[in-house]
């Protein structure tokens, strides 16, 4: 019998190459489990695990899930109508709780450290005619990557992530404590904070620097520095470049990675942009990237006389940033949390701007003749933003910009005091504006901006039907 995989013709030499690795370890008897772990439209990993005797089968035949993950906003509410004639979707296919199927990408093959005898592998999502799922992210930015590839261009990105660890003090456990979300676990510090770099801080902490820096080193990841933040329990992590789809990638295994590692020794995680405690820094994710030819791997940002910023390409890719950042912000900063890191000279951008070597600006522009790591630092993101819709609004907005040899206009160097277009400053406001960006929706799909927007909706009404500890502090004693 034919499987899904060799069906509809999705892996290449390599991934087949790969695959057939993966059966020699499982045959072996190296692993008792594989984690099957697809990235969701929020870029949070989803999925089955399965024994040894049936992952061999599965890596080939798929896993199938039901369609109603889809559907679900970050409460894990299901928002549509899914058993209504279409489900709410503007695809055929997803109504009715019916399957969709995830195939492994061998490539992404790897062993847990963290969790003993155990596999782990990223997949991708397909209807039951093996059309590729509308709603993949990760697909989304396979189809942007490939316009760059028909240019004999490559994307490449550095990860800057900031982030916070707490002491679990408690679970949050009890009976009354379930919900839609439940209640979140009760922390305590591991740092005062505002000691940003200090090295006797860094001292303080430095059993969980070790455990982290252990952890992922064994996963294969691109670890270049582990640094202690400005805020209280703040902490930063700094990944090498790498190209294509790696840098996504990356980013929603190290999510995932650090919030598991983390549980299993008495830690908290959160990845949440401005944490709901005293004296708190926003965490933010500064995205650093470029292209280079596919050739001869050279830097094409890279500037050719002393008194350029970056090459000419470079140049009108960084125009292409700035002329669709308010329509990439949705995707950049998806919570309403997200919003509220944007504070009066508090390093997180508020208007679309770049500048040489400036921490205030969104796009911070760092390059020089003969230095192969020139680059655009865009410091517009959160770190729960979905990596692959995060970097597809990059590549789609830098290639407007290439496409249409735009001028990203003088540095600005004073960056808060400098006229531009401001950013949203709210989730509804960033929706909007990415509804009215063309490019952006048709980069990403109409579809699927309908679907995303409709998603996000759905969070925003729930939010608007809450009474928070606000409105009870100023309107209950005084009125």
């Amino acid at each position: 019998m034919i499987d899904f995989v060799e069906r509809h013709a999705l892996w290449s030499a390599e991934q087949l190459s790969q695959a057939r690795e993966i059966v020699g370890r499982l045959d072996a008897g190296e692993l008792d489990v594989v984690r099957f772990a697809w990235p969701d439209q929020h870029g949070v990993l989803r999925g089955k695990t399965l024994v040894a005797g049936a992952a061999r089968g599965a890596l080939r035949s798929g896993v199938n899930l039901t369609t109603t993950l889809l559907a679900k906003d970050t409460s894990h509410r299901t928002v549509f109508p899914v058993f209504t004639a279409g489900g709410g979707f503007e695809v055929e296919g997803l109504q009715g709780g019916a399957d969709f199927t995830i195939v492994a990408d061998p490539s992404t093959f790897r062993v847990l450290p963290w969790a003993p005898r155990t596999g782990w592998v990223l997949c991708d999502a397909y209807m039951k005619d093996g059309r590729p799922c509308p709603y993949a992210t990760r697909r989304i930015l396979q189809r942007a990557l490939g316009r760059l590839d028909e240019q004999g261009l490559q994307f490449v990105a550095g990860l800057e992530v900031e982030f916070h660890v707490f002491k679990l003090d408690e679970a949050a456990m009890r009976l009354t404590d379930s919900g839609q979300p439940g209640e979140p676990p009760r922390v305590s510090l591991l740092t005062h904070g505002h000691q940003y770099l200090t090295e006797l801080r860094y001292d303080r902490v430095d059993a969980l620097m070790e455990l982290l820096r252990s952890q992922l080193m064994a996963l294969g990841l691109p670890l270049h520095s582990l640094e202690i933040e400005f805020g209280p329990s703040q902490f930063e992590l700094v990944f090498g470049p790498t190209a294509g789809l790696e840098p996504a990638d990356t980013m929603v295994l190290l999510r995932s990675a650090i919030k598991q590692i983390c549980q299993r020794h008495g830690y908290h995680a959160t990845f949440m942009c401005r944490p709901r405690i005293p004296n708190v820094m926003s965490s933010g994710w500064h995205l650093h990237q470029s292209l280079r030819h596919a050739g001869d791997g050279r830097n094409a940002f890279m500037p050719e006389q002393v008194d350029q910023a970056l090459s000419p390409l470079g140049l009108h890719y960084l125009a292409g940033l700035k002329a669709h950042a308010c329509g990439g912000a949705a995707l950049a900063s998806p919570t309403l949390n997200g919003y509220r890191r944007y504070r009066p000279f508090s390093l997180a951008p508020d208007r679309a701007i770049w500048a040489q070597d400036n921490r205030g600006a969104m796009l911070r522009v760092l390059g020089a003749p003969g230095d192969p790591a020139s680059r655009i630092e865009n410091r517009v993101g959160e770190p729960t933003a979905n990596p692959y819709l995060y970097l597809a609004t990059q590549v789609l907005s830098g290639l407007d910009g290439m496409a249409h040899a735009m001028d990203p206009g003088p540095s600005a160097d004073a960056p808060y005091d400098t006229p531009a277009e401001q950013l949203p400053r709210t989730l509804d406001a960033a929706l909007s504006a990415l509804r009215a960006d063309p490019v952006l929706v048709e980069g990403l799909g109409r579809d699927f901006v309908d679907y995303y927007c409709h998603i996000k909706q759905a969070e925003i009404a729930r939010f608007n039907l809450e009474v928070t500890e606000w409105e009870h502090r100023e309107y209950f004693d005084m009125f």
